[in-house]
């Protein structure tokens, strides 16, 4: 049976400090979770009963012996997750200073194994086969992952509900500049974008959001996802349906991997053929619920809960 979402990207473990407030210089105690961002978005996915997997790398370490576990309890095939012997699994650690301030700083030298990700490491007629593919931007900054990721997209062709998150860390690029030229391939093949406002910037040089829209869908995409931080969401369609969400009300503890659950709801709505409001709402309220808790793969919720806070107006 093919799968529903299968994603593409970025693993590691977060260590989360179980202090808010505090620099990490005088943190005591952490959390260990599963991390990564396209990694996220299939626990995300899956947590909302969708059938998930992802492609991935990690360390040949006992870090690495942990993701599978973990992606195994979170309902995610990990089949496609294998070893890179001699480099190590990624660990990311972050600050917490609600509501807006969560530095992190990434641990992934000498290089990151999920950038290892070759042609060959992929299923290519599982990635045309399946529901929604999902491919992010930090899979196009090294070689051998971004002839990878370019491949896999030109393999299944617009088949299906084809997703390239912008995903924009600079710390990952020596120059944005040299990002764009492969950011314009990947929209190419893409049908949906999503990204904030720094993200469509870098891929199209607009940074007003109804601009980067236009600009996205010029670029090839059906639907562009621009995310607005506390002014919300607008998402827009070739077709000409607009969606502008609010932000739900929330009390933010950690901003950290509402995105990622933003876009595993967002990857459900897609597959229910939900209309454009109604995906970004449940997307939306997905988001804010992670916002509100300290950890973000096991934060995931349940469509209940997604429910629950869209019926009371915030979440509690």
């Amino acid at each position: 049976m093919a799968y529903e979402l299968i994603t593409m990207g970025r693993i590691g473990v977060d260590l989360y400090p179980l202090q808010t407030g505090v620099p990490l210089s005088r943190v005591t105690s952490f959390g260990k979770f599963l991390g990564g961002s396209a990694t996220n978005v299939a626990v995300a996915a899956a947590r909302l009963g969708r059938r998930t997997a992802v492609i991935t790398r990690t360390g040949a370490d006992p870090f690495g012996t942990y993701l599978h576990e973990a992606l195994r309890g979170f309902g995610v095939d990990d089949r496609w997750v294998t070893a890179v012997p001699g480099l190590p699994t990624p660990v990311t650690f972050c600050e917490i200073f609600p509501p807006d301030d969560f530095p992190l700083y990434f641990y992934r030298e000498p290089k990151a194994p999920d950038l290892e990700i070759a042609l060959g490491e992929i299923d290519l007629d599982a990635v045309r086969e399946a529901g929604v593919f999902w491919t992010t931007g930090t899979g196009l900054c090294a070689e051998p992952s971004r002839t990878a990721t370019l491949a896999a997209l030109a393999h299944r062709a617009r088949s299906g509900t084809t997703v390239f998150d912008l995903d924009w860390r600079p710390m990952f690029w020596d120059d944005p500049a040299a990002a764009r030229p492969f950011y314009t391939e990947a929209l190419s093949h893409a049908t949906v974008a999503v990204g904030n406002v720094d993200e469509v910037e870098i891929a199209t040089g607009e940074r007003e959001p109804h601009a980067a829209a236009a600009a996205l869908l010029e670029a090839g995409v059906e639907l562009a996802v621009v995310k607005q931080g506390p002014k919300g969401v607008l998402a827009v369609h070739r077709d000409g349906t607009t969606a502008e969400v609010p932000p739900l009300p929330v009390e933010v503890l950690n901003g950290l991997g509402a995105g990622d659950a933003f876009g595993g709801s967002l990857c459900h709505g897609l597959l229910a053929g939900r209309d454009l409001e109604t995906t970004v709402r449940h997307a939306n309220a997905a988001g804010a619920i992670v916002a509100s808790r300290l950890e973000c793969s096991s934060a995931m919720p349940t469509p209940r809960e997604i429910e629950e806070a869209l019926a009371a107006g915030a979440v509690r």
